[in-house]
């Protein structure tokens, strides 16, 4: 773990003033942006099979990898871009600089909320007719008891986790950091359940709705990040003062 910490501190290979780390988080993001594009885009032509798979993979890969990556980076950009600077003015840095990544930072934590959210609604609101994969055109409902038993076994197990690590590698506010931010995630997918059904009750029409919301968050995350990545590592590296 400490060679690949190591690695992704290494100067990156698009040429610019970014890390390893930065890089390929950078190419990960335009390629699980891309993926997702063409995944809305079979929906779009009806194709569901193509759409569900390339959805459903690409989360669960998106969602493995930026986990892993975060963890590796030590909560990622704020950690090691924050420490290596940025070259622009002061006053650059705290009006756009800074809002900026914030905003990014907010985004990535509804994309991860939608991800979950996205996996289980796609699950939910589909059969099978006719050997075709379609949308339930029907009520799409949870009750607040089983959402509540849910969460409570999902947190438990996410508390297991964490302790476990503990006892193997010792505690750091960093990690756990990262468990009650993966809790909070968790809470919000379903305080998001609660609301959403009550709006759109019909499970079709919610999975195509939140799926439009979905794209436009990743896409606007996808530039915002890039734009950050720019200033960072293209327009202004170095450091402040």
């Amino acid at each position: 773990m400490y060679e690949l910490a190591e690695w992704l501190r290494e100067p990156g290979f698009l040429g610019t003033h970014a890390t390893m780390g930065a890089d390929v988080s950078q190419f990960m993001a335009t390629f699980f942006t891309l993926l997702f594009i063409v995944g809305w885009v079979q929906a779009r032509k009806n194709k569901a099979d193509h759409h569900h798979w390339l959805m459903l993979g690409g989360m669960i890969a998106m969602l493995a990898f930026f986990t892993s990556y975060y963890l590796f980076r030590n909560l990622g950009v704020l950690a090691f871009e924050g420490k290596e600077g940025f070259g622009g003015s002061q006053a650059l840095y705290d009006n756009v600089f800074i809002p900026l990544l914030t905003v990014h930072i907010l985004l990535v934590v509804i994309g991860l909320v939608m991800a979950i959210y996205m996996m289980v609604l796609g699950f939910r609101s589909q059969t099978f007719t006719e050997g075709r994969r379609v949308l339930k055109d029907a009520l799409l409902q949870t009750s607040g008891r089983r959402i509540a038993t849910i969460l409570g076994g999902i947190t438990a197990l996410v508390v297991v986790f964490f302790l476990s690590r503990v006892m193997t590698s010792g505690f750091s506010l960093g990690k756990l950091s990262v468990y009650i931010g993966l809790g909070l995630i968790i809470a919000m997918v379903f305080g998001i359940e609660i609301l959403i059904q009550r709006v759109w009750p019909n499970g079709a029409r919610r999975h195509r709705v939140l799926g439009k919301f979905t794209m436009m968050i990743y896409c606007v995350l996808f530039v915002t990040g890039t734009v950050t990545y720019t200033m960072l590592y293209i327009l202004y590296p170095g450091k402040i003062g």
